[in-house]
């Protein structure tokens, strides 16, 4: 019996066919692909981190997965105390096997800071704070992420703080949306760097960076914002505040048992 192709039901079959057959093409090419989209994303948050610390604001994502494990030498996750959580300190040997492990939820490389603080139901207290030890020529850093919100949508980065916790020695941030030539300028070196060098310990407490309007007179506890990126400047500041007095009052309780114990160790020699 020949077919009708100028029927409805041939045309409508023929639709269907089509795209079951097509949507089963792109859904096998897109789970080929997803392997390699995980290692990118992965490997773009390493970046994140290695570009936040001297000498290595030019590390590309297709060198930061080699350099990651020889850079971090250590993560751990914090609580809102700033208690390290038990179980959660991963060390430069156990790195290469462990930052693959996507389910590991006692990882610090797998905490996703920006999911914490859109989740309005979280306490405060239930929330997070991955940290990561990094040794440069024999120095040591801390590398902070950071989140927060700004004109559009979420804003975020990571922050590297000196072996004393009291001085940024690099940043970088990202966003998803903010507004190209204003907010969205706070991915670019110039705003960047302009956070080198600011401290975050005033009086022996804790103080956090402002981000101030352009022109304001020149201080190391804040920075000038983006012109006409008002709000994504305040997202800026606002990150920095809620997150990096986590960070900041653990670094300070490590140097102060180092230094209890240095102590102790002149007493008894």
């Amino acid at each position: 019996m020949a077919v009708n192709k100028d029927s409805n039901i041939y045309t409508i079959t023929f639709a269907i066919i089509l795209v079951v057959i097509v949507g089963g093409i792109l859904a096998t090419i897109a789970n080929g692909l997803k392997p390699i989209q995980d290692e990118n994303l992965k490997n773009e948050k390493k970046q994140y981190i290695l570009n936040c610390l001297p000498g290595n604001k030019s590390v590309t994502r297709n060198e930061a997965g080699a350099k990651f494990p020889e850079i971090v030498i250590k993560r751990l996750i914090l609580d809102h105390n700033s208690k390290p959580i038990e179980g959660t300190e991963t060390t430069s040997k156990d790195i290469p096997k462990k930052v693959s492990d996507p389910t590991k939820e006692t990882d610090a490389f797998n905490v996703d800071l920006k999911k914490q603080f859109k989740n309005k139901d979280l306490p405060e207290e239930d929330k997070k704070y991955p940290l990561f030890v990094c040794s440069v020529n024999d120095v040591t850093y801390y590398v902070a992420p950071v989140s927060g919100k700004g004109l559009w949508a979420a804003v975020w980065g990571y922050i590297s703080l000196d072996s004393a916790g009291n001085t940024v020695t690099g940043a970088v941030f990202d966003h998803t949306s903010e507004t190209p030539g204003l907010g969205a300028e706070i991915t670019q070196d110039f705003f960047e760097d302009r956070f080198l060098g600011k401290h975050i310990n005033k009086d022996g407490k804790y103080s956090p960076i402002e981000v101030k309007k352009p022109g304001s007179p020149k201080s190391d506890y804040y920075v000038d914002g983006i012109s006409g990126g008002t709000f994504t400047s305040v997202g800026v500041e606002d990150m920095m505040t809620k997150a990096l007095e986590v960070y900041y009052n653990y670094i300070k309780d490590i140097n102060n048992q180092k230094e209890i114990s240095n102590s102790n160790e002149l007493v008894n020699s």
